[in-house]
Formats: structure tokens, C-alpha cells, sequence
């Protein structure tokens, strides 16, 4: 039975949806589809994640949206959400495909994620969250939910040097001991936008407390 309050969110989230303007709908279709909904929407991606822009356009939503307006909401993702490129299509022509660079729950076969190295570990590895979810992480860790891996910045909101990596509203910061995690079997990796990722340790996809360096809160 649905309570007030999850009434009164599915209200804001509508309105705020009927709100959004086209680029705005168009980006959010695309991160839908390329990280989470391909295969519920008759899609269906490479191995690589990536979708040519023609089977992209055969979805019902898709049939009217141009090249161009695709190559738009790409370049000015302010996050890098997703790469655009030219590939050889199975006939051997080329052809324009388009992939989300991270955030998937879809099953990726080969990622084109760089793996890092006790060499290649960036000294800051960072996960933003909202101050009330701190008790909860502190008994159960870092979770990768529902996605295939844990999200991480090599830096706070506002560095210049981070693209994407946790939400602008995050107001509480989890510091990770990249080199003891690495040590004790846990893997990390670097997408082509800047974000730093994880699947946890073994199977429960989590980052224990443990490896927790510090936990800092907005000032």
C-alpha cells in the first residue's frame, strides 16, 4: 500500500518530467535504454554496450530524432554520459554507433573499461551518498545495488578535474584505502569519462567498511 510521502514523490517526479525540455527527455531516453532498458525495449547492444544509431532509431520514441540531435546531446553532456563513434557494421561498412560510458544494471561482455593497477590507482577515490545513508554503509558497506559497479570520483564536486563520479548533491563523502582494497582481491576500474569503478568484493558487490579511510560530511 502506497504512503502519502511515495505519493507525493511520484507527483514531483511527473511534474518534473513534464517540465523537462526535449534535449533533456532525449538524454534521459538514451541513458535509459543504453544503461538499464535495451533489451526491455527490443534493443539489442554489442558486446562493447554500444548501439548503431540506425537500430537506436527503430524504437517507437526514435523513429523522428535526428543524427544530429543524438550527436548534440552527446557533446554537451556535461558528465560525458556517453561516446559516440564510427565502426565497421557486420556487412564491413562503417557505420555510426553510440554507447553509455558507465552507470549500467545491463550485463556488459566487454567493457571498454581500463583496468587499474597498484601503479595506475588515483590517490583519491571517493564515494558521494547523502549524509542519512551513513549508518546503514557503515554496517553493510559500499553496495553496487542494482548496477554493476560501485561509483567513485577522484575528487569532491567542484574539482575541475572531475567530470562525473557521484551527484552534485551529495552532502557525504566516503574515502576509500584504494591500495589495502587492491591488496585484498578488490579490482578497480576507470571508464572513458573519468569515473572510477568497482564490482565489490566477490560476490556480495560490496566494499566492506573496512577499507573505509574517512567519512566526511558537506560543510
Amino acid at each position: 500500500m502506497s504512503t502519502q510521502a511515495d505519493s507525493q514523490k511520484g507527483k514531483q517526479r511527473s511534474t518534473r518530467k513534464q517540465n523537462d525540455s526535449p534535449e533533456v527527455r532525449l538524454s534521459k531516453l538514451l541513458t535509459y535504454i543504453l544503461r538499464h532498458g535495451a533489451t526491455k525495449e527490443g534493443l539489442q547492444l554489442r558486446d562493447d554496450g554500444s548501439i548503431s544509431i540506425k537500430d537506436l532509431k527503430t524504437h517507437s520514441r526514435l523513429q523522428s530524432t535526428s543524427f544530429e540531435q543524438i550527436k548534440h546531446i552527446v557533446d554537451t553532456n556535461d558528465k560525458k554520459r556517453f561516446v559516440l563513434f564510427e565502426d565497421t557494421n557486420p556487412k564491413g561498412a562503417k557505420e555510426w554507433y553510440v554507447r553509455a560510458t558507465q552507470g549500467h544494471s545491463l550485463a556488459i561482455k566487454r567493457s571498454p573499461l581500463v583496468k587499474l593497477t597498484a601503479e595506475t590507482l588515483p590517490p583519491c577515490i571517493v564515494h558521494g551518498t547523502t549524509s542519512g545513508k551513513i549508518p546503514l554503509i557503515k554496517q553493510t558497506g559500499l553496495s553496487r545495488m542494482r548496477r554493476t559497479h560501485i561509483h567513485f570520483a577522484s575528487g569532491l564536486p567542484g574539482d575541475k578535474s572531475v567530470i562525473s563520479g557521484m551527484r552534485a548533491s551529495s552532502d557525504a563523502f566516503i574515502w576509500i584505502d584504494g591500495p589495502k582494497a587492491m591488496e585484498d582481491g578488490i579490482e578497480f576500474y576507470l571508464s572513458e569519462n573519468g569515473v572510477i569503478l568497482s564490482e565489490g568484493l566477490g560476490d556480495s558487490g560490496t566494499i566492506p567498511a573496512k577499507y573505509f579511510k574517512e567519512i566526511s560530511l558537506k560543510d
